[in-house]
């Protein structure tokens, strides 16, 4: 086997811990984890980045992208240069906000279409549930979709309506009888209606709730720089990803449930936002401290499995100073591991606990098998972090589409120094240069 790159550092974070290493790297794929002396291989290239920490690429299996049909809220150019700016080298496609929903076939050939021109890291997508789709599901799954999303209460967009009882029991069957996926944002709509409006510029505390947030089958959501290159590198071919073929998820009893929060519900409270600070409405909201403490616990005893971003944006207009009228969605691809290792370093977590919620626990969920631990055999994804750095959030720097942001002004521990994609080095991390100036819509997408 020839060996092209070797990755070297003193803190390479592996399945079996953390250790000084150099990672041996074949055509994209991890050829081997070697002592971190070992010697370099002729014709190999040796990129020693000293002290910061590789971890395997983050994968986030919960990314609105909008992509086509709204691309002023978000596009595919921006949403994955601002994951690989924040060390994520995978992605799943939420199958609302765009148009068309990928509901058919025919519609995930359109949205495929539209991310193969435009990816910076590998994509994949999620299926939706309609109460008029069923005749669909099994088709998509054949496509390589990855499951089925689907909203017992309404999404937030016509096109993609919610289902009643029977119509999630008939969807369900139907996916079943296939071994597929169902997640499902199971906000009761008759708690909801029953629930008093949303008014005014103020956000409406609440007690601590016996099992914040909503909960989803699949998944279960409780509240649901280095200097720039002196050459140019080149990009790293995205794959757009479909569903491991004959990957099932195994025998067990009874229902099997996974659960997933959140870096806003983990890293900001609702004592701390302020009137009219619209930039933190997100469905669900953004709960008190003790309910955060709560969703910590479940990280450390492992009721919690992954940390995935929800990005959910919008352009600036939609985001009103009216808790009631404002849009509800965090835009956080890019600033997710920051915001997070600041929290869990500060709770006495490390980077293998990041690693695990933030990579091998989205992988895994959806059968990405290549994904999620560097170790031989996976594809030579890498997130290089600086634990130790700080830096304060300027929304201009952010190469999300639209730079709205909660974490505005808060200064976060740990900086992606480079991001990798099977073995190449990722031109969109954060010592790229600046993206261009936003327009009077805040947008950069070409």
């Amino acid at each position: 086997m020839d060996i092209d790159l070797v990755l070297r550092s003193t803190r390479v974070i592996t399945p079996e811990g953390t250790r000084p290493a150099s990672i041996a790297v074949s055509g994209g794929t991890i050829a081997a984890v070697l002592p971190h002396d070992a010697e370099v291989p002729p014709g190999a290239r040796l990129e020693d980045v000293g002290d910061d920490v590789v971890l395997p690429g983050l994968v986030d299996t919960h990314v609105h992208v909008n992509d086509p049909g709204r691309t002023e809220w978000e596009g595919f150019w921006t949403a994955t240069r601002a994951a690989a700016a924040g060390g994520i080298t995978t992605l799943l496609d939420m199958p609302l906000n765009s148009l068309p929903p990928t509901t058919t076939v025919e519609n995930l050939r359109v949205k495929q279409d539209v991310a193969r021109a435009k990816a910076h890291v590998d994509v994949g997508f999620w299926g939706g549930a309609l109460p008029d789709n069923v005749k669909d599901l099994r088709p998509l799954h054949d496509a390589g979709v990855f499951g089925f999303k689907c909203f017992l209460s309404p999404s937030g967009v016509e096109e993609f309506p919610e289902l009643d009882q029977e119509r999630l029991a008939t969807s369900l069957a139907e996916v079943a009888g296939f071994d597929g996926l169902m997640i499902v944002h199971a906000e009761d709509p008759h708690h909801l209606a029953a629930a008093p409006p949303a008014d005014g510029r103020r956000v409406r505390r609440l007690p601590r709730l016996p099992a914040p947030g909503r909960r989803e089958h699949g998944h279960r959501e409780p509240d649901r720089p280095g200097p720039p290159a002196r050459r140019p590198r080149p990009r790293p071919a995205p794959l757009l990803l479909r569903r491991p073929s004959g990957h099932r998820r195994g025998p067990g009893r009874g229902v099997k449930v996974t659960v997933e929060s959140c870096p806003h519900f983990l890293t900001l409270t609702a004592e701390e936002i302020p009137d009219g600070a619209t930039e933190f409405k997100c469905c669900p909201p953004i709960r008190e401290a003790v309910n955060q403490d709560a969703l910590w616990q479940g990280l450390a005893d492992g009721t919690i499995d992954c940390i995935v971003s929800d990005h959910s944006p919008s352009t600036a207009d939609l985001k009103t100073p009216d808790f009631a009228s404002a849009w509800g969605g965090i835009s956080s691809l890019q600033l997710g591991l920051p915001a997070v290792w600041t929290e869990a370093r500060r709770r006495g977590h490390d980077l293998t606990d990041v690693v695990r919620w933030m990579s091998e626990g989205p992988a895994r969920l959806a059968g990405l098998d290549r994904k999620g631990a560097i170790e031989a055999g996976r594809d030579a994804d890498f997130a290089v972090l600086d634990p130790e750095a700080t830096f304060t959030v300027d929304p201009a720097e952010l190469q999300h589409r639209n730079r709205i942001t909660a974490y505005a002004g808060k200064t976060l521990h740990g900086v992606v120094t480079s991001t990798w994609l099977r073995g190449e080095r990722s031109p969109t991390a954060v010592s790229s240069p600046s993206p261009p100036a936003a327009s009077s819509k805040g947008t950069t997408d070409p």
